[in-house]
């Protein structure tokens, strides 16, 4: 029997809703003849829900690892309820309905594209190699992928820990090239030339370091890099290990809108295309006040309240685009990836994280 490709089979509450919303989803290893069945190896918790966990807990590793535990059990996918994100995993294909389209065969190693909010999932080694300190999660269990999930093979000139780490934020550069690209073929309003500044918030990050070398790439005049503290500030300066990435470095706590706005200023701004990647709430208003008239800001965070983005951008009369980074991108895995492997400076960045 084909299941529907959305995976709605899967929903066991409430009735009438995506996977993703669900409250539970159904876990049986047996396949329809759309899906396909994956060993897991690997979890790479989303920084936001390893943040919140971590802080919830005071860094008590044992006690993140127990409630991951007891999300997965409870709710059938990693979907954590505060932060109502997830994150993604590494497997082994171990079994293949007949009608999947996904073009995958057993044996095939993994990444899955799409979010573990919205996966069935069972864990079986109660994550006993992981110490809950790291957002990466040793792990023996299954998951299940629907007709329209997104999955893509490992690459073999990377270790499946980077590639995991690249994979979890794939979609942020992508989406970020585009929208450059886009601005230096029209020429963005309150530039000449073509010319076009983007800002990115969390420049140090993952998702940061790649979208600030996908923005040059696509053409970006100018880069801004806006990060909390000088130790990352250290890092994309000269002589740091992601040094070149940014033409210019701020240090800024992002939570203060005027300061952000002030610092963006002072280091060419504002931007024409303004990228938010941290993992703390409260950065909304900044990134607008530090975007141009007539620019974009993309979110990346799952920590953004878009509540607070659209009525802050109308309080602030600013004519602003703004974009939720979904996630997806026709490419995006292959475009991150060779971001790593050509660009020295992301490759360090990486490596240091892991």
């Amino acid at each position: 029997m084909t299941g529907d490709p959305a995976g709605l089979h899967r929903v066991l509450a409430p009735a009438g809703v995506l996977p993703q919303a669900a409250e539970r989803l159904d876990t049986d290893p047996v396949l329809r003849d759309d899906e396909v069945r994956v060993r897991v190896e690997r979890l790479n918790l989303d920084a936001a829900s390893f943040r919140q966990l971590s802080d919830k807990h005071a860094g008590d590793g044992a006690a993140v690892r127990a409630e991951v535990l007891d999300i997965v059990r409870t709710r059938g996918k990693m979907h954590n309820p505060v932060t109502g994100s997830g994150g993604m995993l590494v497997g082994t294909v171990e079994e293949v309905g007949d009608a999947s389209p996904l073009g995958l065969s057993v044996g095939d190693r993994v990444a899955t594209l799409v979010s573990l909010t919205l996966t069935p999932l069972v864990l079986e080694d109660g994550l006993a190699r992981w110490d809950g300190r790291s957002e990466q999660v040793p792990a023996d269990g299954y998951a299940v992928l629907f007709g329209r999930s997104i999955a893509a093979r490992l690459p073999e000139d990377l270790s499946p820990e980077l590639a995991l780490s690249v994979m979890d934020v794939c979609g942020a550069p992508a989406l970020v090239e585009r929208q450059v690209r886009q601005r230096v073929s029209t020429g963005p309003t309150g530039s000449s030339g073509g010319e076009v500044g983007v800002v990115v918030v969390g420049g140090a990050g993952k998702s940061g370091s790649l979208c600030l070398a996908a923005a040059r790439r696509a053409g970006a005049s100018r880069t801004v890099a806006v990060v909390p503290h000088r130790a990352e500030a250290e890092l994309l300066e000269p002589g740091g290990i992601g040094a070149g990435l940014a033409d210019a470095v701020v240090v800024c706590d992002a939570r203060d809108p005027v300061a952000l706005r002030d610092a963006v200023a002072a280091a060419g701004g504002p931007g024409d295309v303004t990228v938010v990647c941290v993992d703390v709430p409260g950065c909304e208003g900044g990134a607008i006040l530090a975007t141009a008239d007539g620019g974009t800001v993309v979110f990346f965070s799952m920590a953004t309240s878009f509540s607070a983005a659209a009525l802050g951008a109308e309080g602030l009369a600013a004519d602003v685009t703004m974009l939720v980074g979904n996630g997806y991108v026709p490419g995006h895995a292959d475009l991150a990836l060779d971001l790593v492997r050509t660009t020295p400076a992301v490759r360090a960045l990486f490596d240091r994280r892991l």
